[in-house]
């Protein structure tokens, strides 16, 4: 589904140039839970942001097979790659980044208005969505009334009603307490076996040991656990 092919990420200030990441080559399945760990500084953020396509590569190739279409990401306009996002790609980050001053339910609705979604689909789909992740006596809260675990749930579900296949979360558990983050990690198996991918960016090694594949990153390159040592409690 995704390969990245050398990649290369350089940042300048001025005469000082500074390399995130070194010769980065990956491959990610569809339907795969993959975690990416490393140490403050490492460049995995930046990873995450160029598979995001929130940034992009200084050189190499990010390509990522849609049906029998392979899409060469490094050679889009920036339109083109704005849509591309909107089309195939989730984000869930720690702070969950809700609206505060929307509802659950208007939080979860946001992207199926960008997508001029009719109101009554959007109802018929938000409720079925929140009804699946157990928060639906929530949709009338605002995100300040509800738990870190809920406020979560509602970020996932967001993400859902997306219609996305890749799933990429920042530290989804850094906010939550560790029954919290169990949940929300069996949360995340759940919608791998629906075929959803996700790349999940920790530092946590009880959270990586849910996924199938751990990448470590150290100073820009990137090599593959051979084995996972913690198991989920």
């Amino acid at each position: 589904m995704i390969e990245l092919k050398r990649i290369y990420k350089d940042y300048h200030q001025g005469n000082l140039t500074t390399r995130a990441l070194v010769d980065v080559n990956l491959k990610i399945e569809k339907g795969e839970l993959v975690a990416i760990m490393g140490a403050s500084g490492s460049g995995k953020s930046t990873l995450l942001n160029i598979l995001g396509c929130m940034d992009s590569p200084s050189d190499g190739e990010y390509l990522y097979q849609d049906g029998d279409e392979t899409i060469h990401l490094e050679r889009l306009n920036r339109k083109k790659i704005e849509r591309f996002r909107k089309d195939h790609i989730s984000f869930v980050f720690q702070n969950y980044s809700l609206i505060n001053d929307y509802t659950v339910y208007q939080n979860v609705e946001v992207p199926l208005r960008a997508r001029n979604v009719p109101a009554k689909k959007r109802k018929e789909i938000i409720r079925e969505t929140l009804k699946s992740l157990g928060i639906a006596e929530y949709e009338k809260s605002l995100p300040t009334r509800i738990s870190g675990g809920q406020q979560q749930r509602c970020a996932i579900a967001r993400a859902l009603v997306s219609g996305t296949d890749l799933i990429l979360a920042d530290e989804p558990t850094g906010s939550l307490d560790s029954k919290a983050g169990a949940e929300f990690m069996e949360l995340l198996v759940s919608l791998k076996e629906q075929n959803k991918t996700i790349v999940v960016v920790t530092h946590d090694p009880v959270v990586a040991s849910y996924a199938d594949r751990v990448i470590r990153i150290r100073d820009g390159s990137c090599s593959e656990d051979e084995s996972k040592t913690a198991t989920p409690s």
